[in-house]
């Protein structure tokens, strides 16, 4: 295995088991395994691997791998209460959220296997979401409790 294969695979390693909200911290426990990296190497990877930041209640922000199923859910404990509403127009939904929620909520929606959701763009406070042209909105608003059980409380 090359080394930034390896290098890849102990940063997924890292990420999957614990509780990382820093690159410093990030590069510390990468050294701990042996991996030798920069800061400015480290965040091109990060970028690279897809891998997102979103907030956690006693962490601040944690690092979390797309498509993971463990992120869905450790995401949707921890920030399903910061969602403020939920609206349609036509094949248009709105998602409200708290002030700097919106891009960490959008990626478990980005990463759900749903089909009545072709993608999502994030702002600050507002989440787009675009449906396919025969979703119901039933369909979506199931496979959004889904990750964000508390859902119900706003709809």
């Amino acid at each position: 295995m090359n080394q930034k294969t390896q290098r890849f695979a102990t940063i997924r390693k890292i990420i999957r088991s614990e509780m990382v909200s820093s690159q410093e911290e990030l590069i510390k426990r990468l050294r701990e395994c042996g991996v030798e990296i920069t800061q400015s190497t480290l965040s091109r990877d990060l970028k690279f691997m897809n891998v997102a930041k979103v907030p956690h209640k006693t962490r601040g922000y944690v690092y979390v791998l797309p498509n993971s199923a463990q992120h869905e859910i450790n995401v949707s404990a921890n920030i399903s209460d910061n969602i403020t509403g939920l609206s349609f127009s036509g094949n248009l939904g709105i998602l409200k959220t708290k002030s700097g929620y919106a891009s960490a909520i959008s990626v478990p929606i980005d990463n759900l296997d749903c089909p009545a959701i072709l993608g999502t763009i994030a702002g600050d406070n507002t989440i787009l979401l675009i449906l396919r042209e025969d979703a119901r909105r039933s369909q979506v608003i199931e496979a959004l409790q889904k990750i964000f059980p508390m859902l119900n409380n706003v709809l």
